[in-house]
């Protein structure tokens, strides 16, 4: 009779062996509590135009080297499942703003660490959670008294670019006027008359070569193509767009045919080819000067386009059709057949151009009607130009919330240090034990301007003390710091027009204060067995046995 060994009491008992439990605060909490406060601390050096840049290596062993939040999280793949409710909460504020990620880390981080002192002190989780939450609505009743500056006129190139400079600057510092222009260009140039404006209808086109300053807005779309026939040019010109080969249709079921003079032979493969002849005159005869297909060409295709002067393009991506066809308001048809001329598309100018050595086809529109814009970015390595695309990446989604919400607050860590003068104020009429994690809450907010010093070489505390000591008077609201400064110094926002917009910091606290509150109200993390299976594949070359 096999011997059965009892298990022991507890949760073991109900569990599969191998699964992990951690309960109370010693084991859970603080465990929780100090991942949380290394991830932040790893974000909170990449906080701001002076943050450092991470060298980030992923699972498939592509490097990147960057400073955004957004992008850090998104390759390091976090493991641990507090850390991981962080990630969340700042995803959703990339899904909500498009910008102030590192904003949600650094505060939830911040918080979390000041509640392990209240906990040391004896103070309840749930006290610490309630109290976060009475400031974060004092916080969010308290910011709209804040708004130092609002955007009326969104069609303005020159008040937008005052507005988007600040976001640009926090990824490009030095280059924020050059790439604020290009972008303020681009998206005051497709806003629709009605309806709202969407962040896709700005493409990006990186080329290899040269200098960011030979960078350009297209108004229309580029690919790195080059033209499948002779004509490389075409202008005010008709377009079809075809989902399909332009080829020798074939037929839908087998079918066999019997040959029995070599007449029939030739009379077979000749009326196989005027089919397709007609089929293109007919297309010629419409009026149309390209045809964009999203298949291949064939050469007896290719013939009769270039015996009727047609240009063509293949775009592989049914994506990049749906714009194109967008871009020049034709119809994609799923066959070849004659187009109506409410199914064309119109351009002013279709060519190639070259770029370095870079061969692209440009579909250019000066009108009006000009629905999607281009930013071909120029740049010697591909990292770079990475890094510039995520900068223009956050002015276009910072310009699609203005013309949502046109309120900014004052930047440069003037916001959160009135935030926290009036909370400190407020903490100090609650009766109950929340008064200290409003005031934790207040000292939390002090990381952002003590971040933006630190990570320019100048002592946070200082810099702190002053800002509190402007932010006494009524008119010291909008006093931030001054990054440009060679020691510790104050600057007046609205003067230098660093603008932080409203709702990024509206949903940035939101979030950070309820994954901080979530990760408090953890008292046990019950792990169960991981999922057996092979074991991945090493590397080649691997020398690990184990």
């Amino acid at each position: 009779m096999a011997l059965s060994v009892p298990k022991a009491p507890g949760v073991a008992q109900m569990l599969k062996d191998g699964a992990r439990m951690y309960s109370g605060l010693e084991e859970a909490v603080y465990r929780n509590i100090s991942a949380c406060k290394e991830f932040a601390q790893t974000m909170r050096s990449a906080y701001g135009p002076n943050g450092m840049n991470k060298m980030i290596i992923n699972h498939i062993e592509k490097q990147f080297v960057t400073s955004d939040a957004g992008t850090i999280m998104r390759e390091l793949d976090v493991e641990h499942p507090a850390a991981k409710l962080i990630v969340m909460a700042s995803q959703m504020q990339d899904a909500e703003v498009g910008d102030g990620t590192n904003f949600v880390v650094v505060l939830a981080g911040a918080l979390l660490e000041a509640s392990e002192d209240l906990l040391r002190l004896g103070i309840t989780t749930a006290e610490i959670a309630d109290g976060y939450e009475k400031a974060l609505e004092k916080s969010l009743e308290i910011l709209p008294k804040l708004v130092s500056h609002k955007i009326e006129d969104y069609r303005n190139v020159e008040k937008v670019k005052d507005v988007l400079r600040t976001s640009i600057m926090s990824k490009q510092y030095g280059q924020e006027d050059f790439i604020n222009d290009l972008v303020s260009k681009a998206c005051v140039s497709i806003l629709p008359d009605e309806g709202t404006f969407n962040v896709d209808n700005i493409r990006i086109c990186k080329i290899l070569g040269s200098g960011l300053l030979k960078s350009e807005v297209v108004r229309g779309m580029v690919f790195k193509r080059f033209v499948e026939g002779d004509v490389t040019f075409a202008e005010k010109a008709k377009i079809v767009i075809f989902s399909c080969p332009v080829d020798i249709i074939q037929t839908e079921t087998k079918g066999t045919v019997l040959i029995k003079s070599a007449d029939e032979l030739l009379n077979f493969s000749s009326g196989e080819e005027s089919l397709l002849e007609n089929q293109i005159k007919a297309i010629a005869e419409t009026g149309v000067k390209v045809v964009v297909s999203g298949g291949k060409v064939g050469d007896m295709a290719l013939h009769f386009l270039n015996k009727y002067g047609l240009m063509a393009v293949r775009l592989n991506s049914k994506f990049d059709l749906r714009r194109l066809s967008r871009s020049v308001n034709a119809t994609v048809l799923p066959r070849i057949t004659t187009p109506s001329q409410e199914e064309l598309g119109y351009c002013d100018k279709v060519c190639i151009e070259e770029l370095g050595d870079t061969t692209i086809v440009a579909f250019r529109n000066e009108g009006k009607d000009s629905r999607i814009a281009t930013v071909v970015i120029r740049g010697a390595t591909d990292n770079f130009m990475d890094d510039i695309e995520r900068a223009v990446d956050d002015g276009v989604n910072n310009f699609k919330c203005l013309t949502r919400d046109g309120r900014y607050l004052p930047g440069a860590g003037a916001t959160e240090i009135e935030l926290a003068t009036q909370l400190s104020a407020y903490a100090d009429t609650l009766p109950g034990l929340e008064q200290y994690a409003v005031r934790k809450f207040a000292n939390a907010l002090e990381v952002f301007p003590k971040a933006l010093a630190e990570n320019s070489g100048i002592n946070g505390t200082d810099i702190v003390n002053q800002l509190y000591l402007a932010h006494t008077s009524e008119a010291g609201k909008t006093i931030g710091f001054d990054i440009e400064a060679e020691k510790a110094a104050t600057i007046d926002t609205t003067k230098a027009k660093i603008f932080d917009l409203y709702q990024a910091k509206f949903w940035g606290l939101k979030y950070a204060v309820g994954a901080a509150t979530t990760i408090l109200k953890v008292d046990q993390i019950i792990m169960a067995k991981r999922a057996g299976g092979p074991k991945p594949r090493q590397a080649a070359g691997s020398d690990d046995e184990s």
